[in-house]
C-alpha cells in the first residue's frame, strides 16, 4: 500500500496521458505533474488512490496465493514430464493474474474514472458514487467490466512472463553466481536463498520484460474504461479489436499504443521488484521453501 501511494502521482498522469485527456494530452511526465498541481492543487496528484488502496490488498493476496495453488496443481498434473514443467511458472502466473483481475476489476474501472476527472469537471464524488452511477447509467455490471477482455489479453502475457522471468532469473543466480546473490539456507531446496538485492534485481527485470509485451493492451483497457466519460470518446468503447485499431489509426504506436510507457517503467519496475521481494520474504518468514532444485553439470 505504501508503494502504491508513493507512485500514485505517476499512476494518475499515466492514465491522463494514455486516454489523451484534453487538458494534459500535450504534456510529458514532469510537465504533466507540474500542470496537475498548478491547475488542480497538490492533492489532485492522488485522485483515484483511495480506490486503488481498497483494491490492492485483495488483488495482491489473491494473485500470489493463486500462483502457489496453480503451480502445485500443474506440477502434480504434469507428473514427470520435464517439457511441460518448464512452462509451469508462466502458466500458473497467467492463471493467477486472471483470477486476481476478475475479482477486483470493477475497482480498477472506478479508480481510472476518478483519476481521469479534472477539477471543475467532476462526474463522481467518490468510490461509492462512481460505482452506483456507472452501474445505473451505463448498463450494470457489464459497464464496470468494460475493457476486461483487453485486460485479460494483456494480463496473460504480463503475469505469465513476470513469474516466468523471475523464476528463471532466480535459477540463473543460484546456479551461476550464488557467491554474489545467495546465502546458505539448509531448509531450502538446493540449500540457498536469494539475498534481498538479488530479489529486487530479478523482480525488477521480470517486471520490465513483462510490461514491454503487454503495454498496448493496458492502453486499450484504459481507453475502453474511460470511453463513456465524454461524447467524443464513446467510440473507444465499442470493443477491444476496434479500440486497438482506432488507437493505432489516430495516434500510431509511440503516441498511441505505447503512450505513457516511460512512466510505466518508472513506477512499475520498482513496484514489481518490491512485490516479488516481499513475496519471497513472506514465504521465508512463514518457513516455506523458496529454493530451487539446481542441477549441476
Amino acid at each position: 500500500m505504501c508503494a502504491k501511494s508513493t507512485v500514485a502521482p505517476l499512476d494518475r498522469i499515466k492514465i491522463l496521458l494514455q486516454a489523451h485527456n484534453k487538458h494534459y494530452k500535450h504534456d510529458g511526465v514532469f510537465s504533466g505533474l507540474r500542470n496537475i498541481v498548478a491547475r488542480e492543487k497538490f492533492w489532485a496528484l492522488y485522485k483515484g488512490n483511495g480506490a486503488q488502496m481498497v483494491r490492492i490488498f485483495p488483488y495482491a493476496s489473491t494473485q500470489f496465493t493463486a500462483f502457489e495453488v496453480y503451480k502445485k496443481v500443474l506440477s502434480n498434473f504434469w507428473g514427470n514430464n520435464q517439457y511441460f514443467h518448464k512452462s509451469t511458472s508462466a502458466l500458473a502466473g497467467s492463471m493467477a493474474g486472471v483470477t486476481a483481475v476478475f475479482l477486483t476489476y470493477p475497482l480498477d474501472t472506478i479508480r481510472a474514472r476518478l483519476a481521469f476527472q479534472v477539477a471543475g469537471e467532476h462526474m463522481y464524488t467518490g468510490i461509492v458514487n462512481a460505482a452506483v452511477t456507472i452501474f445505473q447509467t451505463e448498463g450494470g455490471f457489464r459497464a464496470l467490466y468494460r475493457g476486461f477482455t483487453a485486460t485479460i489479453c494483456g494480463m496473460i502475457p504480463y503475469a505469465g512472463l513476470s513469474f516466468y522471468c523471475f523464476e528463471n532469473m532466480k535459477y540463473l543466480c543460484m546456479k551461476y553466481i550464488p557467491e554474489y546473490t545467495c546465502r546458505p539456507c539448509e531448509k531450502n531446496t538446493g540449500g540457498l536463498v536469494l539475498l534481498i538485492p538479488a530479489k529486487l534485481f530479478c523482480g525488477g527485470l521480470a517486471g520490465a520484460v513483462a510490461q514491454s509485451f503487454s503495454y498496448p493492451f493496458d492502453v486499450t483497457r484504459r481507453r475502453m474504461q474511460l470511453a463513456w466519460m465524454t461524447e467524443e470518446t464513446k467510440k473507444f468503447g465499442m470493443g477491444m479489436v476496434d479500440t486497438l485499431r482506432l488507437i493505432y489509426r489516430e495516434n500510431g504506436v509511440t503516441r498511441g499504443l505505447y503512450r505513457g510507457m516511460s512512466i510505466n517503467y518508472m513506477r512499475a519496475i520498482p513496484m514489481v521488484a518490491v512485490s516479488f521481494s516481499t513475496y519471497e520474504l513472506a514465504k521465508q518468514l512463514l518457513g516455506l521453501d523458496t529454493g530451487l532444485n539446481i542441477k549441476t553439470g
